[in-house]
C-alpha cells in the first residue's frame, strides 16, 4: 500500500450513513461530551477547594491546584464549543431529514392525486355539472306543480270575498250596538199620604207624670179629712 493510501485511507469507499444514523451518532457524541463537561466542572470545584485550603499553609500546592483548574477550564471551554457545533449540525440534519420526509410524502400524494384524476375529463365534468343543474331545475318545477292546488279555488274572486267579509263585520257591529242598553231607571217609592204619627215629646211625658202625682196627693188629703 502506498504512503498516499496510508495517509488517505484505503481506496474502498466508506458506506454513507442514513440521516437517521448520522443523527443517532451525533446524539451519542453529544451525550459523551456532556458527561465529560460535568466531570471537568467537578474537578474545577475540587481544585478551587484545594487551593483555598492551602492558600496560607502551602502556597506551592495551592498554585499547582490553580494551574490544574486553568487546564480544566480550557478543556471545558473547548467542549462547550464542540457541543455547540454538534448541536447545530444535529438540528440542521434533523430539519433536513424532516423536510425530505415531507417532500417524499407530498410526492406520493401528488402521484395518488394524478392517478385519481387520470380518468377524469374536465369537459365531461362541466357537462355533468350542467346536467345536475338542469335536473335540479326540473325537480323544482315538478315540486311547484304538485304543490299548486288544482280546480278548487281557481275561479273565486278575491275582491268579492273581501266585500262579503266587510259586510259580515258591519252586521256584527250593528248587532252589538243594538244590544247595548241605556241606564236602567229605578222607580221612586210612593210618598205617604197621611202625616206620620209623632212620638210624644219628653215635655208631654213629664207633664203627664206630674198630673198623676197631683191626683194621688189630692186623694190622700181627702182620706185624712174624713
Amino acid at each position: 500500500m502506498s504512503i498516499f493510501n496510508k495517509l488517505m485511507g484505503s481506496g474502498k469507499k466508506e458506506e454513507v450513513p442514513t440521516p437517521q444514523e448520522a443523527i443517532t451518532r451525533l446524539r451519542d457524541v453529544e451525550d459523551m461530551l456532556i458527561k465529560k463537561s460535568d466531570y471537568l466542572e467537578n474537578k474545577i470545584q475540587q481544585e478551587i477547594g484545594l487551593a483555598r485550603k492551602n492558600a496560607s499553609v502551602n502556597k506551592r500546592i495551592a498554585i499547582q491546584a490553580l494551574k490544574r483548574k486553568k487546564r480544566y477550564e480550557k478543556q471545558l471551554q473547548q467542549i462547550d464549543g464542540t457541543l455547540s457545533t454538534i448541536e447545530f449540525q444535529r438540528e440542521s440534519l434533523e430539519n433536513a431529514n424532516t423536510n425530505t420526509e415531507v417532500l417524499r410524502i407530498m410526492g406520493y400524494a401528488a402521484k395518488a392525486l394524478k392517478i385519481t384524476h387520470k380518468d377524469m375529463d374536465i369537459d365531461k365534468v362541466h357537462d355533468l355539472m350542467d346536467d345536475v343543474a338542469e335536473q335540479q331545475d326540473i325537480a323544482n318545477e315538478i315540486s311547484d306543480a304538485i304543490s299548486n292546488p288544482i280546480g278548487f279555488g281557481q275561479d273565486i274572486d278575491e275582491a268579492e270575498l273581501n266585500a262579503e267579509l266587510e259586510q259580515l263585520e258591519q252586521e256584527e257591529l250593528d248587532k252589538q250596538l243594538l244590544n247595548v242598553a241605556g241606564p236602567s231607571i229605578i222607580p221612586l217609592p210612593t210618598p205617604p199620604m197621611a202625616e206620620p204619627s209623632k212620638s210624644p215629646s219628653k215635655s208631654k211625658i213629664k207633664a203627664s207624670s206630674s198630673h198623676n202625682q197631683d191626683d194621688e196627693d189630692l186623694r190622700l188629703l181627702e182620706s185624712w179629712a174624713h
